[in-house]
């Protein structure tokens, strides 16, 4: 069959992109007392939920501290503001992520500059990061994307170097490791979110601030509640980054399963390595040597990528493109003076990525789906 000729409608099974239904169902006996709980005090502010969950989170990022706030992303502007970066300066970071990466940086008054990435892990190809240090540099912050660490012993051996600050983004990689070192432990400061698609999501936005450093964590509380230590008076400006009280406890229930849920996210990407593995277009997710994933997204390189997508909809498997436009392509960000070609590789992975279902919850027969349709769509 030619590229040109239509192909016959796929079988058709329902396999959603993510299935929280199912998730919400399993806890639902767990999840509804500790909510009622919550309700009936009434202490929705700063509720004592919160501080049992930063020391749950704390402990299982193998971190000192850990500081709730109210999003991932302004996990990542609080971590900014606590290390002490100032307007002009410079912070290294990826042209592939999600947005808030970059937008925080840029809200803060700080210079994003950018270093190409990895054509296997899609995280920061760290041998181009050094080159990108100058005088004005003041941090750098990796990207654990898809749930895989980048290459955190080059990170901090160059920050190191030029007493840099390493704020990590492990927006998407809570319980992945490198060498036994959990995501979020490395850095000054490591960044989570717990938008409802992650592996530990909440009931609406949240997210988290770890750090090693206790002079650090005291800045964090202060800067999250306003920039003040007691109530009305303000050593500095801050913001109201706070976590809410039934976030918090809805976490701690759902932190309890987070290794589980890992688990069969690991053995769902397995069955997929080994169906995909002689597909001659697509490529299955590389895992750097030392890197525990937890696969927050199954992410795969694919040939007729748009084309494929609209085939795995016909066949009622939902899909993903994370992410069409590298940073630097954006226009709130044609100010920094780049364009296509300056970072090949992160544009070329931009148009061939494609995430396909990962969640525990998927079944046999849906996995199988998956991976038929694929092939059906090659042949």
């Amino acid at each position: 069959m030619s590229a040109t000729t239509p192909k016959p409608a796929p079988p058709k099974l329902d396999v959603p992109l993510l299935d929280l239904k199912t998730q919400y169902a399993a806890l639902k006996g767990e999840i509804l007392p500790v909510v009622e709980r919550v309700l009936d005090s009434q202490y929705m502010i700063n509720g004592p939920e919160v501080g049992e969950f930063e020391c749950q989170a704390a402990g299982y990022c193998g971190a000192k501290f850990a500081v709730g706030c109210s999003s991932g992303t302004d996990a990542l502007i609080l971590a900014l503001m606590a290390l002490g970066l100032k307007p002009g300066d410079e912070v290294i970071t990826t042209p592939f992520t999600f947005f808030a990466t970059v937008g925080s940086i840029h809200r803060q008054g700080l210079k994003p500059v950018f270093v190409d990435i990895d054509p296997d892990t899609f995280n920061l190809d760290t041998e181009q990061l050094e080159a990108a240090v100058n005088e004005k540099t003041r941090a750098i912050m990796p990207v654990h994307l898809f749930g895989q660490m980048a290459d955190m012993d080059t990170v901090l051996d160059v920050a190191e170097k030029h007493d840099l600050k390493v704020i990590e983004d492990a927006a998407q990689a809570i319980g992945s490791k490198q060498n036994d070192a959990p995501a979020g432990s490395l850095g000054d400061c490591g960044c989570f979110s717990f938008f409802p698609s992650k592996n530990l999501g909440g009931a609406g936005d949240g997210g988290l601030v770890t750090t090693q450093d206790e002079e650090t964590y005291e800045r964090l509380k202060m800067l999250r509640m306003h920039g003040g230590k007691n109530r009305y008076y303000h050593d500095e400006v801050g913001g109201n980054f706070r976590l809410d009280t039934l976030q918090a406890a809805y976490l701690s229930v759902k932190l309890k399963h987070l290794d589980t849920w890992h688990e069969g996210r690991r053995k769902n990407a397995a069955f997929y390595d080994e169906s995909l593995k002689d597909v001659a277009q697509v490529k299955t997710p590389v895992i750097a040597e030392g890197n525990q994933t937890i696969y927050n997204q199954y992410t795969l390189r694919v040939e007729q990528r748009d084309e494929l997508q609209t085939y795995l909809k016909e066949a009622g498997i939902g899909s993903a493109v994370y992410y069409p436009l590298c940073m630097h392509e954006q226009k709130c960000f044609a100010h920094l003076g780049q364009g296509p070609g300056d970072f090949p590789i992160a544009e070329q992975a931009a148009g061939e990525v494609l995430s396909v279902p990962i969640y525990p919850e998927l079944s046999e027969e849906q996995l199988t789906h998956v991976v038929e349709t694929i092939k059906r769509f090659y042949a």
